[in-house]
C-alpha cells in the first residue's frame, strides 16, 4: 500500500460509491487501517491509497474500538462552526486552519453492511469532514482562503516538484 502525496490526480477525483461488500474489500479495508495507525493518521480515506472508491477509516482516539473503517459515508447534517488546525497525510508538513461545522450527522455503512447514524462534534467532527472530502476530490488547501495558503505556497510549490520527479522516474 503506497501514501499518495499532493499533487497526485487521484486526489481530485471524486470517488464512486462501493455496490457489493466482498472479501477483496474488506482485506483491502482492512489493511488501510492497519497503514493508517502506522502512519500515525487519524483518518485516511480511500484515495490516499489509491483506491477511488467510497471507503474511509477513522479513529480519533486511536481506541481501536467499535467500527473504524465505514463505507458510503455521507454528512447528513451540519450544525455550527469551528476552524482548528488540519494536517493531511498526502499533504506533508502542511498545516492550516480550516473552516468547519462543529456538529455533523453521518450515515455510513460497517463492512457487514450495517448502516450507522453517528453524530460527532469537535475533533472527531473535523476528521469526518476532512475525510468525506478526500471521497469528493477536495483538499483541506481547497477550503482555506487564498490569502492563507500564501504561508504554505513554497511548501505546495516543493511537493509538486517531488511529484514531478517521482512520476519522471516512475516513467523511465
Amino acid at each position: 500500500m503506497e501514501l499518495r502525496i499532493y499533487p497526485d490526480e487521484v486526489l481530485r477525483k471524486s470517488c464512486r460509491p462501493i455496490e457489493r461488500i466482498d472479501d477483496g474489500l474488506v482485506s483491502e479495508a482492512r489493511e488501510m487501517l492497519e497503514f493508517m495507525y502506522e502512519s500515525e493518521g487519524i483518518g485516511l480515506a480511500g484515495p490516499q491509497v489509491g483506491w477511488p472508491r467510497r471507503l474511509m477509516t477513522l479513529d480519533v482516539e486511536h481506541q481501536a474500538q467499535d467500527p473504524r473503517i465505514f463505507v458510503n459515508p455521507r454528512i447528513v447534517e451540519r450544525e455550527g462552526h469551528v476552524e482548528l488546525e488540519e494536517g493531511c497525510l498526502s499533504l506533508p508538513g502542511l498545516r492550516l486552519h480550516v473552516p468547519r461545522s462543529e456538529k455533523v450527522r453521518v450515515v455510513a455503512y460497517t463492512l457487514e453492511g450495517e448502516r450507522l447514524e453517528i453524530e460527532a462534534e469537535g475533533l472527531e467532527a473535523v476528521a469526518w469532514q476532512h475525510e468525506t472530502d478526500h471521497l469528493n476530490g477536495v483538499l483541506i488547501i481547497d477550503r482555506v482562503q487564498p490569502t492563507r495558503l500564501m504561508s504554505v505556497r513554497e511548501r505546495l510549490r516543493r511537493l509538486e516538484r517531488e511529484w514531478e520527479l517521482r512520476a519522471a522516474t516512475e516513467q523511465t
